[in-house]
C-alpha cells in the first residue's frame, strides 16, 4: 500500500466555494445536503423500488461476466446500492473516472462489514452529447504531455455513448501502445476499443475489467427499457415542470443569499429534460414557455418543433428513451431506479446536489446521502525522488507554474554566500526605508506618498536582483528548469489538477489492475481533502 498524505481541499485549484465549504462541513451549506454533518445514517436500506427485480436483471444482461455473479446475487437478495457514474470517454478517459469507481467501492464495503449489504455500481452517462468533452485522452510520455484524439465527430449533437467507433480507432489505440507499452491494462483497452464498438460500450467493458475484483457493476441506462423503469420521475419533470422550476429558482436565491452561485443555470425557458430527435438522435434542450390564457398548459419546444405537455406524455409512454433527463434531474432519476443509498461525485456533481436537492424532495420523496469521491495526486517514484530533493511539498507544486518553480528550484540551489549577501542586503534595505518613510510621512502626506511609490521601485529592483542572481544559477545548472518542467508535467500540469488531465489507462499500464484495489484502500482511507499519493 503506497504512503500518501492529506492536504486541506483548499490547496487545490479550481474548485468551487461551495465544494470546499462542503468539503469542511461548513454549517452554512448543511441545509442543502442531508449527509452534513458526515454520519452513517446512509447506510439503512430505503424501501425497494417496485421495478427492482426487473432493474437487477437488467444490470445482469449487462453485466454477464462471472466476476460479477457475487454482486447480482447481493442485489437479487435485496442488498442497496452505492452509485457513481461518468461520460464515456476515449480509452478510459480522465484519472478521477476510477477514483470515483474506488470510493463507491470503498463505501459499499463499509456499509456492508457494518452489516448493511451494498453494491457499487457505475453508472455510463452514456447520454451526454457533447462529444468535445469525450473524444480525447492525454498520455503522459517522456518529456511531454500527448493528447490522442478521435477525429470522426458526429453530425449532429447526438447521445456519445451511441457512437460507434470506426477504423479510425485503430491508430489510436496504437499510439497508446507505443506510449503504454504492453501489459494487461493495455490488452483490455484495445479489446475494448475497437471498430464496431459504441463509446459507451468500450467505456464499460474496459472500468468492468478494471475493478472486476472489486464487484463493480456497470449500467448503460440509455435504452427503452430502462428509460420505461425510470419514467415515472421522467412524467413529473414534464407534468410538474412549473412547479420544479419554481423550487429550483428559490433555491438559487437561497444559494446566492448564503454567498454561493448556481453551479447550474436556470433561465426563463428552461426545463430538466432533453429530446432526442426521432430522425436525427439529436440530443436537443426542452424549452418551457409558462402558460398564458392561449396556452394554459403552457408550450414546450425543442429546436423548431413544438409540443403540448400531452404530447410529451404520449412520447414517454411510446419511446421512453427519447426523454432524456438533464444534470439537475439526473441523479432524481438514478436514485429512483437503484434505490441508492450514497451517490459519490467530483467536485462539480457534489455542487450540482445543492440544487438538485428540491427535486429530490418533489419527487422522490426523500434525499439521497452525497459523498466527494476520492481526491488524489499519483506521484511516480522518479517524482517522488525530485520532490525530495527539492524539498518540495504538493502545496507549493499547486500555486507554482513550470517558470515560477524554476525560479524557486533555483534560488534554493544558489550558494550559500549569495543567499546570505541577498538576504543581508534586503533586511538592510526594509530597516533603512522602514523610518524614512515614517518620517517623510509625517512631514507631509503627499511626500509620504511618492515616498511610498519610490520604495516601492526600490524593493522591485531588489527582487531583480535575486531573479538575476537565480536565473544565473539557472543557467549554470541546467537540469533545475528540466526538474521544473517534469513536476509541473506529473502533478500540476498548465495548473490544473492530474486528476483532470492524465488519462487513467496511463496508471493501470504502469501499476496494473492491481491500482484498483490500491485506490479502492485510499478511498476507503478518510480524508476531507485532497490526498498526494507516493507510489
Amino acid at each position: 500500500m503506497p504512503s500518501s498524505d492529506c492536504y486541506p481541499i483548499d490547496v487545490a485549484p479550481g474548485l468551487s466555494r461551495l465544494f470546499k465549504d462542503y468539503c469542511a462541513g461548513e454549517a452554512v451549506v448543511r441545509p442543502f445536503y442531508s449527509s452534513l454533518p458526515r454520519e452513517t445514517g446512509w447506510q439503512q436500506r430505503c424501501p425497494l423500488p417496485d421495478h427492482w427485480n426487473e432493474i437487477v436483471e437488467v444490470l445482469a444482461t449487462q453485466n454477464p461476466t462471472p466476476a460479477a455473479a457475487s454482486a447480482l446475487e447481493a442485489l437479487r437478495a435485496g442488498a442497496a446500492t452505492v452509485l457513481t457514474g461518468q461520460q464515456v470517454g476515449l480509452l478510459g478517459g480522465p484519472l478521477f473516472t476510477p477514483f470515483k469507481a474506488a470510493t463507491a467501492i470503498a463505501r459499499a464495503q463499509q456499509a456492508t462489514t457494518a452489516g448493511h449489504p451494498h453494491v457499487p455500481i457505475f453508472w455510463l452517462a452514456t447520454e451526454d452529447h457533447d462529444f468535445a468533452e469525450i473524444n480525447h485522452v492525454v498520455f503522459p510520455s517522456r518529456k511531454e504531455l500527448r493528447k490522442l484524439v478521435y477525429t470522426k465527430t458526429p453530425a449532429h449533437a447526438v447521445p456519445v455513448g451511441g457512437v460507434l467507433l470506426d477504423e479510425s480507432i485503430g491508430p489510436l489505440v496504437d499510439q497508446a501502445w507505443e506510449l503504454l507499452g504492453s501489459s494487461d491494462a493495455m490488452d483490455a483497452l484495445a479489446a475494448a476499443y475497437r471498430p464496431g464498438r459504441t463509446f459507451g460500450q468500450a467505456f464499460g467493458e474496459f472500468y468492468a475489467k478494471a475493478f472486476a475484483a472489486q464487484g463493480l457493476l456497470v449500467l448503460d441506462a440509455a435504452g427503452r427499457e430502462v428509460h420505461r423503469l425510470g419514467s415515472p420521475v421522467l412524467r413529473a419533470a414534464i407534468e410538474l415542470a412549473d412547479e420544479l422550476h419554481a423550487a429550483l429558482l428559490e433555491r438559487n436565491k437561497t444559494l446566492e443569499t448564503a454567498g454561493y452561485h448556481a453551479q447550474v443555470a436556470v433561465t426563463p425557458q428552461s426545463s430538466l429534460l432533453f429530446l432526442i430527435h426521432e430522425r436525427s438522435g439529436e440530443r436537443i434542450a426542452l424549452k418551457r414557455t409558462a402558460p398564458t390564457i392561449a396556452e394554459p398548459n403552457g408550450i414546450w419546444q425543442a429546436g423548431r418543433e413544438k409540443f403540448t405537455t400531452n404530447d410529451l406524455v404520449g412520447v414517454l409512454a411510446a419511446e421512453p428513451e427519447r426523454i432524456s433527463p438533464g444534470a439537475l434531474l439526473r441523479p432524481v432519476f438514478q436514485d429512483f431506479l437503484l434505490g441508492t443509498s450514497l451517490i459519490v461525485g467530483g467536485p462539480a456533481e457534489v455542487a450540482y446536489f445543492a440544487q438538485s436537492a428540491v427535486l429530490y424532495e418533489r419527487i422522490l420523496g426523500r434525499l439521497t446521502a452525497a459523498e466527494a469521491r476520492l481526491s488524489a495526486t499519483l506521484i511516480e517514484p522518479a517524482i517522488g525522488e525530485l520532490l525530495r530533493k527539492h524539498e518540495l511539498g504538493l502545496d507549493r507544486v499547486f500555486i507554482e507554474s513550470a517558470d515560477s518553480l524554476a525560479q524557486l528550484l533555483a534560488a534554493r540551489a544558489m550558494p550559500v554566500e549569495g543567499k546570505r549577501k541577498l538576504a543581508a542586503a534586503g533586511t538592510a534595505l526594509d530597516a533603512e526605508l522602514a523610518p524614512l518613510l515614517e518620517y517623510m510621512k509625517a512631514m507631509d502626506a503627499g511626500l509620504g506618498r511618492s515616498a511610498d511609490t519610490a520604495s516601492s521601485k526600490m524593493r522591485y529592483q531588489m527582487n531583480r536582483l535575486r531573479r538575476l542572481a537565480a536565473n544565473f544559477e539557472m543557467q549554470r545548472e541546467g537540469s533545475l528548469r528540466r526538474h521544473a518542467e517534469a513536476i509541473e508535467r506529473a502533478l500540476n500540469p498548465g495548473g490544473v489538477l492530474q486528476e483532470r488531465v492524465h488519462g487513467a489507462a496511463y496508471y493501470f499500464a504502469r501499476y496494473g489492475f492491481e491500482l484498483s484495489e490500491t485506490l479502492t484502500s485510499l478511498a476507503g482511507d478518510p480524508c476531507p481533502g485532497h490526498k498526494a499519493v507516493w507510489l
